[in-house]
């Protein structure tokens, strides 16, 4: 499964944060072996961290992680730099983030739609009268992301 948690930093205090995680400690990523973390990724825009965990079963593994000494160890170390985790809502709390959209689950059910009811692949279909252009995508307007 994969989750997404957002956090904010303290003001100032992001040299320092992205310095403690240079090298995060053996015994925390042992402690996420025993947990079933697979993988933890942060990203950091401004004071905001956004991070993505890779994990068996996320609550089972806050329970692992909260129960052990070098999670607590890890957090007087790292605590003093986040200001708050942030849940779905944007109210303080930490719990995962609502996921809006991803584009492997909607690869996979345009499959089985077209497997189950024999459509055309999405390539093949007419676009609307209204659509122009080779940008143009039968599902709403064009967002460029600005990624070429």
């Amino acid at each position: 499964m994969r989750i997404a948690l957002h956090s904010t930093l303290r003001p100032g205090a992001a040299d320092a944060y992205l310095a403690e995680h240079a090298r995060v400690p053996d015994e925390v990523r042992a402690l996420f072996d025993r947990a079933g973390i697979q993988d933890w990724t942060i990203w950091r825009s401004g004071d905001r961290l956004f991070h993505l965990v890779e994990c068996d079963d996320f609550d089972e593994a806050m329970r692992v992680i909260r129960a052990d000494e070098a999670d607590r160890r890890w957090q007087e170390r790292i605590g003093r730099f986040v200001d708050a985790f942030l849940g779905p809502d944007g109210t303080p709390g930490y719990a995962p983030l609502e996921q809006v959209w991803r584009l492997e689950e909607q690869r996979r059910a345009g499959a089985a739609s077209v497997a189950s009811e024999g459509e055309a692949p999405e390539s093949e279909r007419a676009r609307p009268a209204d659509a122009s252009g080779p940008d143009a995508d039968a599902d709403g307007p064009v967002v460029d992301m600005g990624l070429d």
